[in-house]
C-alpha cells in the first residue's frame, strides 16, 4: 500500500462513524484509530444488594459488546462489596479492556495495585495490566477522574471491551 493511498484511506475515516481500521497483508498489518475511538460513554450505576456469595451477574456476563462510537447509555447493576460502592443516578465513565487476556492490578503480587477505589486518575495513569500471549500490556486510563469501582477482580480473564473500572468525571 503506498504512503497516498494511506492519506486517502485515513481521509474517509475521517468523514465516516468507523472508528478503527484494521489491514493486514502479507507486506503490511496496518491499524487506524479515530480520535473516537476511545470515547467514553456514559454509564447509569444502580447497586443493589445480594445476599451469600457475591457473584457477577449473569446481565453484565451475557451483555453484548458495543462499539465505541455507539453512545447509547447502559444501566450496569453492581454489587456491594468490601470497596465503596457507587452512589445511584450518578454517570460514570468506563475504562475498558482494550483485549483479551489476564487483568492484573499490580505489576507483581507483592507490590500494591496501581490504583485502588477513591484515587484520582490521568489519561495518562496506568491503571492495570492485561497478560496475553505471555505479553503483559499496561493499560492506560484515557480519562481524568476518580476510580469509583473494580469492576474485575485480580489474575481473572477479561474479555475485549469489558469494563475494568468505573471512573467519576473530574
Amino acid at each position: 500500500m503506498k504512503f497516498e493511498q494511506i492519506k486517502e484511506l485515513i481521509k474517509l475515516l475521517q468523514e465516516t462513524n468507523i472508528s478503527e481500521f484494521k489491514y493486514e497483508s502479507q507486506e503490511l498489518t496496518m491499524s487506524i484509530r479515530t480520535k473516537d475511538y476511545h470515547k467514553v460513554k456514559e454509564v447509569m450505576v444502580q447497586p443493589t444488594m445480594m445476599q451469600g456469595t457475591p457473584m457477577m451477574s449473569s446481565q453484565m456476563m451475557t451483555q453484548p459488546a458495543t462499539t465505541p462510537a455507539m453512545t447509547e447509555k447502559t444501566e450496569v447493576k453492581t454489587e456491594t462489596k468490601t470497596e465503596e460502592a457507587p452512589k445511584s443516578d450518578v454517570k460514570y465513565m468506563e475504562i475498558k479492556s482494550p483485549m483479551v487476556g489476564t487483568f492484573y492490578r499490580s505489576s507483581t503480587p507483592e507490590k500494591p495495585s496501581f490504583v485502588k477505589v477513591g484515587d484520582t486518575i490521568n489519561p495518562d495513569s496506568t491503571v492495570c495490566l492485561i497478560e496475553a500471549m505471555k505479553l503483559f500490556n499496561d493499560v492506560k486510563a484515557e480519562v481524568s477522574g476518580r476510580i469509583v469501582k473494580v469492576m474485575v477482580e485480580d489474575a481473572s480473564p477479561v474479555e475485549y471491551e469489558q469494563v475494568l473500572f468505573l471512573v467519576e468525571p473530574a
